[in-house]
Protein backbone atom coordinates (compact mmCIF):
# COMPACT_ATOMS: atom_id res chain seq x y z
CA UNK A 1 0.00 0.00 0.00
CA UNK A 2 1.30 3.46 -0.97
CA UNK A 3 1.57 5.58 2.20
CA UNK A 4 2.39 8.78 0.32
CA UNK A 5 0.30 11.67 1.63
CA UNK A 6 -1.97 13.37 -0.90
CA UNK A 7 -1.58 17.13 -1.03
CA UNK A 8 -4.97 18.70 -0.15
CA UNK A 9 -5.67 21.09 -3.05
CA UNK A 10 -8.24 21.95 -5.71
CA UNK A 11 -7.95 22.90 -9.37
CA UNK A 12 -7.69 26.53 -10.45
CA UNK A 13 -11.10 27.99 -11.21
CA UNK A 14 -12.87 25.58 -8.83
CA UNK A 15 -13.86 26.24 -5.21
CA UNK A 16 -14.79 24.74 -1.87
CA UNK A 17 -17.50 26.46 0.16
CA UNK A 18 -17.18 26.30 3.95
CA UNK A 19 -20.41 26.43 6.00
CA UNK A 20 -20.88 30.21 6.38
CA UNK A 21 -20.16 30.80 2.68
CA UNK A 22 -22.41 27.89 1.72
CA UNK A 23 -25.22 29.29 3.89
CA UNK A 24 -24.94 32.66 2.14
CA UNK A 25 -25.15 30.97 -1.24
CA UNK A 26 -28.15 28.97 -0.08
CA UNK A 27 -29.79 32.21 1.11
CA UNK A 28 -29.40 33.72 -2.39
CA UNK A 29 -30.53 30.55 -4.19
CA UNK A 30 -33.64 30.28 -2.01
CA UNK A 31 -34.71 33.85 -2.78
CA UNK A 32 -34.17 33.26 -6.50
CA UNK A 33 -36.08 29.96 -6.36
CA UNK A 34 -38.97 31.53 -4.42
CA UNK A 35 -39.20 34.40 -6.93
CA UNK A 36 -39.24 31.95 -9.84
CA UNK A 37 -42.14 30.09 -8.24
CA UNK A 38 -43.90 33.36 -7.35
CA UNK A 39 -44.09 33.96 -11.11
CA UNK A 40 -45.48 30.47 -11.82
CA UNK A 41 -42.30 28.72 -13.02
CA UNK A 42 -41.67 25.04 -12.29
CA UNK A 43 -38.33 23.30 -11.62
CA UNK A 44 -36.40 21.21 -14.13
CA UNK A 45 -33.13 19.26 -14.02
CA UNK A 46 -30.93 17.88 -16.82
CA UNK A 47 -27.78 15.66 -16.73
CA UNK A 48 -24.32 17.05 -16.00
CA UNK A 49 -23.02 15.33 -19.16
CA UNK A 50 -24.58 15.61 -22.62
CA UNK A 51 -23.56 14.34 -26.03
CA UNK A 52 -21.12 16.90 -27.45
CA UNK A 53 -23.33 17.44 -30.50
CA UNK A 54 -26.04 18.89 -28.23
CA UNK A 55 -23.90 21.98 -27.68
CA UNK A 56 -21.86 22.12 -30.91
CA UNK A 57 -23.05 24.85 -33.26
CA UNK A 58 -25.35 26.44 -30.67
CA UNK A 59 -23.03 28.58 -28.55
CA UNK A 60 -20.90 30.59 -30.97
CA UNK A 61 -17.26 31.52 -30.56
CA UNK A 62 -17.24 30.38 -26.91
CA UNK A 63 -17.37 26.70 -27.96
CA UNK A 64 -13.63 26.70 -27.20
CA UNK A 65 -14.68 26.80 -23.55
CA UNK A 66 -16.40 23.39 -23.60
CA UNK A 67 -15.18 20.73 -21.18
CA UNK A 68 -15.32 17.91 -23.71
CA UNK A 69 -13.88 14.41 -23.76
CA UNK A 70 -14.43 10.86 -24.93
CA UNK A 71 -16.00 8.64 -22.28
CA UNK A 72 -15.21 4.99 -21.55
CA UNK A 73 -17.76 3.96 -24.17
CA UNK A 74 -16.01 5.97 -26.87
CA UNK A 75 -18.78 8.61 -27.01
CA UNK A 76 -17.93 12.28 -27.51
CA UNK A 77 -19.47 14.12 -24.58
CA UNK A 78 -19.32 17.48 -22.81
CA UNK A 79 -20.05 18.77 -19.34
CA UNK A 80 -23.12 21.01 -19.21
CA UNK A 81 -22.00 24.36 -20.68
CA UNK A 82 -25.34 26.09 -20.15
CA UNK A 83 -28.89 25.08 -19.28
CA UNK A 84 -30.85 26.57 -22.17
CA UNK A 85 -29.55 24.22 -24.87
CA UNK A 86 -30.18 21.00 -22.83
CA UNK A 87 -33.71 22.25 -22.10
CA UNK A 88 -34.35 22.63 -25.83
CA UNK A 89 -33.08 19.06 -26.29
CA UNK A 90 -35.44 17.91 -23.52
CA UNK A 91 -38.47 19.62 -25.08
CA UNK A 92 -37.74 17.92 -28.41
CA UNK A 93 -37.24 14.57 -26.65
CA UNK A 94 -40.45 14.62 -24.56
CA UNK A 95 -43.04 16.52 -26.66
CA UNK A 96 -45.99 14.60 -25.16
CA UNK A 97 -44.97 15.44 -21.58
CA UNK A 98 -44.53 19.19 -22.00
CA UNK A 99 -47.47 21.59 -21.59
CA UNK A 100 -47.20 24.81 -23.56
CA UNK A 101 -46.55 27.55 -22.67
CA UNK A 102 -43.72 25.82 -20.83
CA UNK A 103 -42.40 27.94 -17.96
CA UNK A 104 -39.39 26.30 -16.35
CA UNK A 105 -36.58 27.26 -14.01
CA UNK A 106 -33.33 25.43 -13.43
CA UNK A 107 -30.69 25.88 -10.71
CA UNK A 108 -27.71 23.63 -11.48
CA UNK A 109 -23.95 23.68 -11.96
CA UNK A 110 -22.35 24.42 -15.34
CA UNK A 111 -18.72 24.15 -16.46
CA UNK A 112 -16.70 26.42 -18.74
CA UNK A 113 -12.95 26.47 -19.36
CA UNK A 114 -12.81 30.20 -18.61
CA UNK A 115 -9.75 32.16 -17.59
CA UNK A 116 -10.44 32.48 -13.84
CA UNK A 117 -10.90 36.05 -12.62
CA UNK A 118 -12.93 38.04 -10.10
CA UNK A 119 -16.50 36.69 -10.19
CA UNK A 120 -15.73 34.24 -13.02
CA UNK A 121 -14.97 30.55 -12.45
CA UNK A 122 -14.76 27.26 -14.33
CA UNK A 123 -17.48 25.61 -12.26
CA UNK A 124 -20.39 27.74 -11.18
CA UNK A 125 -24.07 27.71 -10.32
CA UNK A 126 -26.48 29.00 -12.96
CA UNK A 127 -30.07 30.04 -12.25
CA UNK A 128 -32.22 30.07 -15.41
CA UNK A 129 -35.84 30.73 -16.27
CA UNK A 130 -37.43 30.37 -19.73
CA UNK A 131 -40.82 30.57 -21.40
CA UNK A 132 -41.30 28.26 -24.42
CA UNK A 133 -44.16 28.36 -26.90
CA UNK A 134 -45.04 32.08 -26.87
CA UNK A 135 -44.13 34.49 -29.65
CA UNK A 136 -45.85 37.55 -28.18
CA UNK A 137 -43.48 40.03 -26.53
CA UNK A 138 -45.64 40.01 -23.40
CA UNK A 139 -43.65 36.90 -22.40
CA UNK A 140 -40.43 38.88 -22.81
CA UNK A 141 -41.88 41.62 -20.62
CA UNK A 142 -42.86 39.09 -17.96
CA UNK A 143 -39.32 37.72 -17.87
CA UNK A 144 -37.73 41.18 -17.73
CA UNK A 145 -40.03 41.92 -14.77
CA UNK A 146 -38.99 38.63 -13.15
CA UNK A 147 -35.29 39.47 -13.42
CA UNK A 148 -35.90 42.92 -11.93
CA UNK A 149 -37.92 41.45 -9.04
CA UNK A 150 -35.25 38.84 -8.28
CA UNK A 151 -32.69 41.54 -7.65
CA UNK A 152 -35.14 43.71 -5.72
CA UNK A 153 -35.93 40.71 -3.49
CA UNK A 154 -32.20 40.17 -2.94
CA UNK A 155 -31.97 43.72 -1.56
CA UNK A 156 -30.56 45.73 -4.47
CA UNK A 157 -31.97 49.28 -4.36
CA UNK A 158 -32.45 49.88 -8.07
CA UNK A 159 -31.67 47.05 -10.48
CA UNK A 160 -31.75 48.23 -14.10
CA UNK A 161 -32.60 46.10 -17.14
CA UNK A 162 -30.62 47.25 -20.18
CA UNK A 163 -32.78 46.17 -23.13
CA UNK A 164 -32.22 45.84 -26.87
CA UNK A 165 -33.41 43.72 -29.80
CA UNK A 166 -31.06 41.70 -32.01
CA UNK A 167 -33.39 42.59 -34.91
CA UNK A 168 -31.73 46.03 -34.81
CA UNK A 169 -28.50 44.25 -35.82
CA UNK A 170 -30.01 42.92 -39.07
CA UNK A 171 -27.28 44.61 -41.12
CA UNK A 172 -24.46 43.30 -38.91
CA UNK A 173 -22.94 39.81 -39.42
CA UNK A 174 -22.32 37.63 -36.38
CA UNK A 175 -18.60 38.47 -36.29
CA UNK A 176 -19.50 42.16 -35.86
CA UNK A 177 -21.99 41.35 -33.08
CA UNK A 178 -19.25 39.49 -31.20
CA UNK A 179 -17.02 42.57 -31.42
CA UNK A 180 -19.73 45.05 -30.38
CA UNK A 181 -20.63 42.82 -27.43
CA UNK A 182 -17.24 43.76 -25.94
CA UNK A 183 -17.94 47.52 -26.01
CA UNK A 184 -18.21 47.90 -22.23
CA UNK A 185 -14.91 46.07 -21.71
CA UNK A 186 -12.70 47.51 -24.46
CA UNK A 187 -14.41 50.79 -25.45
CA UNK A 188 -15.17 52.20 -28.91
CA UNK A 189 -11.54 52.23 -30.06
CA UNK A 190 -11.14 48.60 -29.02
CA UNK A 191 -14.31 47.57 -30.87
CA UNK A 192 -13.25 49.43 -34.03
CA UNK A 193 -9.83 47.76 -33.84
CA UNK A 194 -11.47 44.35 -33.52
CA UNK A 195 -13.81 45.04 -36.43
CA UNK A 196 -10.78 45.98 -38.55
CA UNK A 197 -9.19 42.64 -37.58
CA UNK A 198 -12.42 41.03 -38.82
CA UNK A 199 -11.90 42.56 -42.31
CA UNK A 200 -13.80 45.82 -41.85
CA UNK A 201 -12.24 49.03 -43.15
CA UNK A 202 -11.80 51.83 -40.63
CA UNK A 203 -14.58 53.80 -42.32
CA UNK A 204 -17.00 50.86 -42.37
CA UNK A 205 -16.25 49.97 -38.75
CA UNK A 206 -16.98 53.52 -37.58
CA UNK A 207 -20.11 53.67 -39.74
CA UNK A 208 -21.47 50.39 -38.34
CA UNK A 209 -20.85 51.41 -34.74
CA UNK A 210 -22.47 54.82 -35.30
CA UNK A 211 -25.46 53.24 -37.03
CA UNK A 212 -26.04 50.82 -34.17
CA UNK A 213 -25.48 53.47 -31.46
CA UNK A 214 -28.16 55.70 -33.01
CA UNK A 215 -30.80 52.95 -33.31
CA UNK A 216 -34.29 53.59 -31.93
CA UNK A 217 -36.61 51.10 -30.19
CA UNK A 218 -38.71 49.02 -32.59
CA UNK A 219 -42.36 48.05 -32.03
CA UNK A 220 -41.45 44.85 -30.17
CA UNK A 221 -39.37 46.82 -27.67
CA UNK A 222 -42.14 49.41 -27.27
CA UNK A 223 -44.51 46.54 -26.40
CA UNK A 224 -42.10 45.35 -23.69
CA UNK A 225 -41.60 48.87 -22.33
CA UNK A 226 -45.39 49.35 -22.08
CA UNK A 227 -45.70 45.99 -20.29
CA UNK A 228 -43.06 47.05 -17.74
CA UNK A 229 -44.64 50.48 -17.29
CA UNK A 230 -47.94 48.79 -16.46
CA UNK A 231 -46.09 46.75 -13.79
CA UNK A 232 -44.80 49.98 -12.24
CA UNK A 233 -41.21 49.34 -13.37
CA UNK A 234 -40.66 52.48 -15.47
CA UNK A 235 -37.56 53.38 -13.41
CA UNK A 236 -36.04 49.90 -13.75
CA UNK A 237 -35.22 49.64 -17.46
CA UNK A 238 -33.30 51.50 -20.17
CA UNK A 239 -33.02 51.06 -23.93
CA UNK A 240 -29.38 50.31 -24.85
CA UNK A 241 -28.84 50.01 -28.62
CA UNK A 242 -25.23 48.79 -28.30
CA UNK A 243 -26.16 45.81 -26.12
CA UNK A 244 -25.35 42.77 -28.29
CA UNK A 245 -25.10 39.43 -26.41
CA UNK A 246 -22.75 37.13 -28.34
CA UNK A 247 -24.67 33.83 -28.18
CA UNK A 248 -25.21 32.73 -31.78
CA UNK A 249 -28.76 31.55 -31.00
CA UNK A 250 -30.00 34.99 -29.82
CA UNK A 251 -32.49 36.39 -32.32
CA UNK A 252 -34.85 38.90 -30.68
CA UNK A 253 -35.13 40.67 -27.35
CA UNK A 254 -31.91 40.79 -25.32
CA UNK A 255 -31.35 42.33 -21.92
CA UNK A 256 -28.94 42.41 -19.00
CA UNK A 257 -29.32 43.43 -15.37
CA UNK A 258 -26.94 45.95 -13.81
CA UNK A 259 -26.80 47.85 -10.52
CA UNK A 260 -25.05 51.22 -10.45
CA UNK A 261 -23.21 50.54 -7.19
CA UNK A 262 -21.52 47.38 -8.56
CA UNK A 263 -18.92 48.00 -11.26
CA UNK A 264 -17.79 44.46 -12.07
CA UNK A 265 -20.29 43.67 -14.82
CA UNK A 266 -23.90 42.64 -15.38
CA UNK A 267 -25.70 40.28 -12.99
CA UNK A 268 -27.98 38.52 -15.49
CA UNK A 269 -27.93 37.79 -19.22
CA UNK A 270 -31.12 37.30 -21.18
CA UNK A 271 -32.33 36.70 -24.75
CA UNK A 272 -34.99 35.39 -27.11
CA UNK A 273 -33.99 32.22 -29.00
CA UNK A 274 -36.82 31.22 -31.31
CA UNK A 275 -34.91 28.79 -33.51
CA UNK A 276 -33.03 26.73 -30.93
CA UNK A 277 -35.58 23.94 -30.33
CA UNK A 278 -35.73 23.33 -34.10
CA UNK A 279 -32.10 22.19 -33.94
CA UNK A 280 -33.40 19.06 -32.21
CA UNK A 281 -36.77 18.46 -33.90
CA UNK A 282 -39.13 19.56 -36.67
CA UNK A 283 -40.95 21.75 -34.17
CA UNK A 284 -40.40 25.50 -34.40
CA UNK A 285 -41.04 26.65 -30.83
CA UNK A 286 -40.44 30.30 -29.89
CA UNK A 287 -38.63 30.86 -26.60
CA UNK A 288 -37.20 33.54 -24.34
CA UNK A 289 -35.20 33.27 -21.13
CA UNK A 290 -32.39 34.41 -18.89
CA UNK A 291 -29.63 33.25 -16.57
CA UNK A 292 -28.66 34.93 -13.30
CA UNK A 293 -24.91 35.26 -12.81
CA UNK A 294 -25.07 33.62 -9.41
CA UNK A 295 -21.44 34.05 -8.29
CA UNK A 296 -21.26 37.64 -9.45
CA UNK A 297 -24.53 38.33 -7.64
CA UNK A 298 -23.10 36.86 -4.41
CA UNK A 299 -19.99 39.01 -4.89
CA UNK A 300 -22.11 42.13 -5.42
CA UNK A 301 -24.16 41.41 -2.30
CA UNK A 302 -20.98 40.97 -0.27
CA UNK A 303 -19.50 44.24 -1.56
CA UNK A 304 -22.72 46.15 -0.90
CA UNK A 305 -23.41 44.58 2.51
CA UNK A 306 -26.74 43.05 1.52
CA UNK A 307 -26.42 39.79 3.45
CA UNK A 308 -28.13 39.39 6.82
CA UNK A 309 -26.00 38.17 9.71
CA UNK A 310 -25.87 34.50 8.66
CA UNK A 311 -23.67 32.46 11.01
CA UNK A 312 -25.60 29.24 11.55
CA UNK A 313 -28.86 27.57 10.63
CA UNK A 314 -29.06 25.96 14.10
CA UNK A 315 -31.31 27.60 16.70
CA UNK A 316 -30.35 25.55 19.75
CA UNK A 317 -27.78 23.03 20.99
CA UNK A 318 -29.06 20.31 23.33
CA UNK A 319 -26.16 19.31 25.59
CA UNK A 320 -25.55 15.94 27.22
CA UNK A 321 -24.95 16.52 30.93
CA UNK A 322 -23.64 12.99 31.38
CA UNK A 323 -23.87 9.77 29.39
CA UNK A 324 -26.58 8.29 31.62
CA UNK A 325 -28.83 11.24 30.72
CA UNK A 326 -28.40 10.89 26.95
CA UNK A 327 -31.96 9.59 26.55
CA UNK A 328 -33.31 12.73 28.28
CA UNK A 329 -31.42 14.94 25.83
CA UNK A 330 -32.78 12.86 22.97
CA UNK A 331 -36.39 13.35 24.14
CA UNK A 332 -35.95 17.13 24.26
CA UNK A 333 -34.24 17.11 20.86
CA UNK A 334 -37.08 15.17 19.25
CA UNK A 335 -39.72 17.47 20.74
CA UNK A 336 -37.94 20.54 19.36
CA UNK A 337 -37.44 19.03 15.90
CA UNK A 338 -41.09 17.98 15.71
CA UNK A 339 -41.89 21.67 16.18
CA UNK A 340 -39.60 22.64 13.27
CA UNK A 341 -36.90 24.12 15.50
CA UNK A 342 -33.41 23.50 14.07
CA UNK A 343 -31.73 21.54 16.86
CA UNK A 344 -28.20 20.18 17.23
CA UNK A 345 -27.81 17.28 19.70
CA UNK A 346 -24.17 17.29 20.81
CA UNK A 347 -22.53 14.35 19.06
CA UNK A 348 -20.25 12.94 21.79
CA UNK A 349 -21.82 12.02 25.16
CA UNK A 350 -18.34 11.60 26.67
CA UNK A 351 -17.40 15.31 26.44
CA UNK A 352 -17.86 17.53 29.49
CA UNK A 353 -20.43 20.35 29.58
CA UNK A 354 -17.88 23.17 29.47
CA UNK A 355 -16.51 21.99 26.11
CA UNK A 356 -20.04 21.62 24.76
CA UNK A 357 -20.76 25.25 25.65
CA UNK A 358 -17.53 26.34 23.94
CA UNK A 359 -18.63 24.39 20.86
CA UNK A 360 -21.92 26.32 20.83
CA UNK A 361 -20.06 29.62 21.09
CA UNK A 362 -17.66 28.73 18.31
CA UNK A 363 -20.57 27.69 16.05
CA UNK A 364 -22.54 30.86 16.93
CA UNK A 365 -25.51 28.79 18.10
CA UNK A 366 -27.75 31.28 19.93
CA UNK A 367 -29.26 28.98 22.57
CA UNK A 368 -28.19 25.97 24.63
CA UNK A 369 -30.34 23.55 26.63
CA UNK A 370 -28.91 21.88 29.73
CA UNK A 371 -30.60 18.84 31.32
CA UNK A 372 -28.90 17.66 34.49
CA UNK A 373 -30.28 15.40 37.29
CA UNK A 374 -31.94 18.38 38.98
CA UNK A 375 -33.73 19.37 35.78
CA UNK A 376 -34.87 15.78 35.13
CA UNK A 377 -36.34 15.63 38.66
CA UNK A 378 -38.20 18.94 38.24
CA UNK A 379 -39.44 18.21 34.72
CA UNK A 380 -37.78 21.38 33.45
CA UNK A 381 -34.64 22.31 31.50
CA UNK A 382 -32.21 25.22 31.57
CA UNK A 383 -32.42 27.41 28.45
CA UNK A 384 -29.30 29.57 28.13
CA UNK A 385 -29.04 32.59 25.83
CA UNK A 386 -25.43 32.39 24.62
CA UNK A 387 -25.30 36.07 23.70
CA UNK A 388 -26.52 37.55 26.99
CA UNK A 389 -25.67 34.66 29.31
CA UNK A 390 -29.21 34.73 30.72
CA UNK A 391 -30.54 31.36 31.96
CA UNK A 392 -34.16 30.34 32.47
CA UNK A 393 -35.72 27.19 33.92
CA UNK A 394 -38.60 26.24 31.65
CA UNK A 395 -40.75 23.26 30.78
CA UNK A 396 -40.57 21.95 27.23
CA UNK A 397 -43.75 23.76 26.10
CA UNK A 398 -42.31 27.08 27.28
CA UNK A 399 -39.01 26.34 25.51
CA UNK A 400 -40.81 25.57 22.25
CA UNK A 401 -42.86 28.77 22.52
CA UNK A 402 -39.78 30.92 23.14
CA UNK A 403 -37.64 29.35 20.42
CA UNK A 404 -40.49 29.49 17.90
CA UNK A 405 -40.99 33.24 18.31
Amino acid sequence: MDNKKITPQILKGFRDFLPIEAMRRQYVANIIRNTFELYGFEPLETPAIEYLEVFTGNIGEDEKLFYKFEDAGGRKVALRYDQTVPTCRLIAQYPDKITMPFKRYQIQTVWRAEKPQKGRYREFLQCDADIFGVNDRASDGELVALTIDIFKNLGFKKPIALINDRALYKNAPYKAIVAIDKLEKIGEEGVIAELIRKDYSLEDAKKLLKEISSSKPNEDLKTIFKFLDDYGMKENYQFKPTLARSFSYSNGTIWEIIVDEFKSGSLAGCERFDSLVSRFSNQNIPAVGFAVGFDRTVLAMEELGLFPDIKTTTKVLVTIFEKTLLNQSQKITQALRKNKINTDLYSDPNINLDKQLKYANKKNIPYVIIIGPEEVASGKVVLKDMKTGEQQKLNIEEVIKQLSS
